[in-house]
């Protein structure tokens, strides 16, 4: 009980100081206010416990990764001009792409204050990562879904994987690496079945689907189930994974589990919903 307490006053602590770098007034004004992930928050916290790492340099290698994500996060936000777009909108994307840069020079700033130019390195290779898997998913340049698949998922977890090899722990990657896999799958299935489409659907649909018009998003019931039912496969191949890495990882605490059991949950309801509409 004394050890959940301290994690999670670690996780509030850090939360706060996030939200304090964050917390810029002109900006908060003109754009949507930063998302905090806190299943990713919770992985990096519980790593650092795990590794055993000072509390120092686990505080700044947290708020670093979390800050450079939110960074990459909020780029997402910024959407081709439109043709009479009014001044405010378009002064808001600029202050959006102004606000990513803007994260990611706290990281750096963060970082060279600690002298680390060794996780400078790895973070910046864990961004052009990502940036070069978003490129492949956006333009749809995978030719293959275990491809499209792998895009996704390093999408979802290189920044965190840099910082894992940093400290030695690739079967802790392994786990997290999956859990933000399925999370963000179950996520693109929710968009989906609302509105007939999403990003990774939409990339999905290019490879699965080669013959329909790629431009439509009226499905067929039998295209939507063939869709979903290669999805549900991923995360529950993932799934395994998870299982399979925790059991070389004991003493994994009961806060991680309580949101892993939600995610878990999460799909089954999901897929229960599905086989009865479907």
């Amino acid at each position: 009980m004394i050890y959940l307490l301290d994690l999670q006053n670690k996780l509030d602590g850090t939360r706060e100081l996030l939200l304090e770098k964050l917390s810029h007034p002109y900006l908060l004004e003109h754009v949507e206010s930063p998302f905090i992930d806190d299943d990713r928050l919770l992985l990096l916290t519980s790593l650092m416990e795990q590794q055993e790492v000072n509390q120092e340099k686990a505080k700044n290698y947290t708020v670093t990764t979390m800050l450079l994500q939110i960074a990459l996060d909020t780029h997402e936000q910024v959407h081709n001009s439109q043709p009479g777009e009014e001044d405010e909108s378009h002064k808001r994307r600029q202050l959006t792409v102004l606000a990513g840069i803007y994260f990611s020079g706290l990281y750096y700033k963060l970082l060279a204050d600690m002298d680390d130019i060794e996780m400078i390195k790895l973070l910046a290779s864990g961004v052009k990562e990502v940036n070069e898997q978003k490129i492949l998913l956006y333009q749809k340049e995978a030719e293959a879904i275990d491809k499209l698949m792998e895009s996704v998922k390093l999408i979802e977890s290189a920044l965190l994987g840099k910082v894992a090899d940093h400290l030695d722990a690739s079967e802790w990657f392994e786990f997290a690496s999956n859990w933000l896999f399925v999370k963000r799958l179950l996520s693109e299935e929710t968009k989906f079945i609302k509105s007939g489409s999403s990003l990774v659907f939409n990339a999905l649909k290019k490879i699965a689907l080669p013959k329909m018009d790629q431009s439509t998003t009226d499905l067929s019931s039998e295209q939507q189930k063939y869709l979903l039912t290669i999805c549900t496969r991923y995360i529950e191949f993932s799934m395994t994974k998870i299982n399979a890495a925790l059991k070389k990882l004991p003493g994994m605490n009961s806060l991680l589990m309580e949101r892993l059991d939600l995610i878990a949950g999460q799909h089954q309801t999901m897929s229960k919903k599905f086989a009865e509409e479907g």
